[in-house]
């Protein structure tokens, strides 16, 4: 592919200037003045010194040759201004998670070698307590989200919008340019994943038709730009792949991006309104974490949500039971899992409606993926032995920022051909069906067999009182190390310890099953819906 995410975003703005790109409280933001925004934030920033210094063909896979800007906000015009308004100025944006603590902060931004950062007032605190321990940080910018003094040294984003030019940047945007997605973390320190532009944006970003056909010029962006008009609310955080790249997804499109009022949490009740008011037909969500909350939303409110098509989960998959509770409330729409990594983009996809029924996502082996065996050296046959490590060839990553051996261990080549292999395990059946078992990395070795949090977590979602679960290990004499389960059970139902037991042996082998039990008021997730295991870990086994 010959453009980039800059290029795409200006040809389609310029197909549908008048439509609305963001939709965010009060303010409504046309392609058109979408593009004026991003060509100044672009201008301002290479007014300041940043951009490109070296290109992809003289750097290593894990290497970058460009500045680097942080993005520190909560969800907001500002995020995705900022990010195609570095994407114009060759510089490389790249999230950061706005609940980590300071040590985390000086981590991350150091690993990132961080020039400029965008931040929201409301964050300001923290900026100031670590800027100096980032010495390559030079340039602040501030997004004011409440009132507050400006931080010593720091610019306000409008006034920098306000003092660079409109026009388009003078530099030649290049489809080698760097995207970067800083992995979560939540099982251990977060690592940067560097795409080309051109091949994230086949991967993840929509230039990937529903039935398979990639978008290769910009005309065809430009025919369905025109062509159709749908508004997507992506209620995970932006600071996750899985919210900007539902928003990226509906800028390719032409589409509007609608942001709900409430971005510090998720409130269900908020987005419920926000789908119903601005008459939104795409939601991104991210497993039963966001879908529960959701569901009882529609329920207090009698919300029919008339105009939504799609309920699409990213990261985690909903469970058959909330599936088919919310198509009982919204017969209308569709539930879309999607399975994918910040490393390999969009592998798979199951659909659950009316029509087909509600299960459990089962996905097919599709173009561009395999099964790997344990050693990474050739790819089975359907209906192997044992599992398999989930790959995918084709529009993948470069690799990990400054991690030779990290690069080389995910991203191996294998008969010829360079896999990208983050560490899911599966089968693959003799029908081509994959088999999800989970990450490598959450696995719990008790007695000799490798046990999956998530399997032994949707077992036990599946009893009816329970509200949210997460599994986690401990060290135990007997077992090794023994699989315990934190249970949020529904407001004012007690649940029993046999009870749990009796409905998660109905789905998963005995041995899998958990061998204690920690009931709590509230699960802490990470602001994407996804399981917090280095949390878990620190509840079931207190002073580890």
């Amino acid at each position: 592919m010959s453009f980039n995410l800059a290029t795409v975003n200006e040809v389609v703005a310029d197909a549908v200037p008048d439509r609305e790109a963001i939709v965010f409280r009060d303010r409504r933001i046309t392609y058109r003045q979408l593009t004026e925004r991003t060509r100044r934030l672009a201008n301002f920033l290479i007014d300041r010194g940043l951009g490109a210094h070296a290109e992809r063909d003289a750097l290593a896979d894990w290497e970058s040759g460009q500045d680097h800007l942080g993005i520190y906000l909560y969800n907001s015009n500002e995020y995705l201004e900022a990010m195609l308004g570095a994407f114009k100025a060759r510089v490389a944006p790249f999230n950061v998670n706005y609940r980590y603590v300071d040590e985390e902060l000086v981590y991350l931004l150091n690993d990132a070698r961080t020039r400029a950062l965008v931040f929201h007032s409301s964050l300001a605190d923290h900026v100031a307590a670590i800027r100096d321990q980032v010495p390559t940080l030079e340039l602040l910018v501030q997004v004011n989200d409440e009132p507050r003094a400006l931080l010593d040294g720091a610019v306000e984003f409008e006034a920098a919008l306000a003092e660079a030019s409109p026009e388009k940047p003078e530099v030649d945007w290049n489809p080698d340019d760097l995207y970067i997605l800083y992995t979560g973390g939540t099982t251990g320190m977060p690592k940067g994943v560097l795409w080309k532009q051109s091949d994230v944006l086949i991967a993840s970003l929509g230039a990937r038709r529903t039935n398979g056909e990639i978008i290769d010029t910009l005309e065809g962006f430009v025919s369905r730009a025109q062509a159709s008009h749908r508004k997507t609310l992506p209620a995970p955080p932006f600071m996750h792949g899985a919210g900007h790249w539902s928003s990226f997804q509906a800028f390719h499109t032409g589409g509007t991006v609608v942001i709900q009022d409430e971005v510090k949490r998720f409130d269900a009740a908020d987005v419920v309104n926000a789908i119903e008011r601005e008459g939104v037909n795409i939601l991104m969500l991210v497993g039963d974490a966001f879908g529960r909350p959701l569901l009882d939303a529609l329920r207090a409110t009698g919300a029919e949500c008339p105009t939504l098509r799609n309920v699409i989960t990213g990261g985690a998959i909903f469970t058959a039971k909330l599936k088919s509770e919310l198509i009982d409330m919204l017969p209308h729409i569709n539930i879309i899992d999607t399975a994918g990594s910040s490393e390999t983009g969009g592998q798979a996809t199951h659909t659950s409606n009316a029509q087909l029924g509600a299960a459990t996502g089962t996905f097919k082996l599709s173009q561009h993926n395999a099964v790997l065996n344990d050693d990474m050296t050739r790819a089975l046959e359907p209906g192997h032995e044992g599992l398999g490590w989930w790959a995918r060839a084709g529009n993948i990553p470069l690799g990990y920022l400054g991690d030779e051996d990290k690069t080389r261990r995910t991203f191996p080549e294998v008969d010829g051909v360079r896999y990208s292999v983050p560490g899911d395990k599966v089968r693959l059946l003799d029908d081509n069906t994959l088999e999800l078992h989970g990450r490598e990395s959450v696995t719990i070795n008790s007695g000799g067999e490798k046990i999956f949090a998530e399997e032994v977590e949707h077992a036990i979602k599946h009893h009816p009182d329970v509200y949210d679960a997460v599994v986690a290990g401990r060290p135990s004499e007997r077992w090794g190390n023994e699989v315990v389960a934190i249970v949020q059970t529904r407001e004012g139902r007690p649940v029993s310890e046999d009870s749990l037991l009796a409905e998660c042996a109905k789905h998963i082998a005995r041995y899998k099953l958990p061998k204690a039990f920690v009931f709590i008021d509230e699960i802490l997730r990470s602001p994407n819906g996804k399981a917090d295991y280095r949390w878990a870990k620190a509840q079931v086994n207190p002073g580890s």
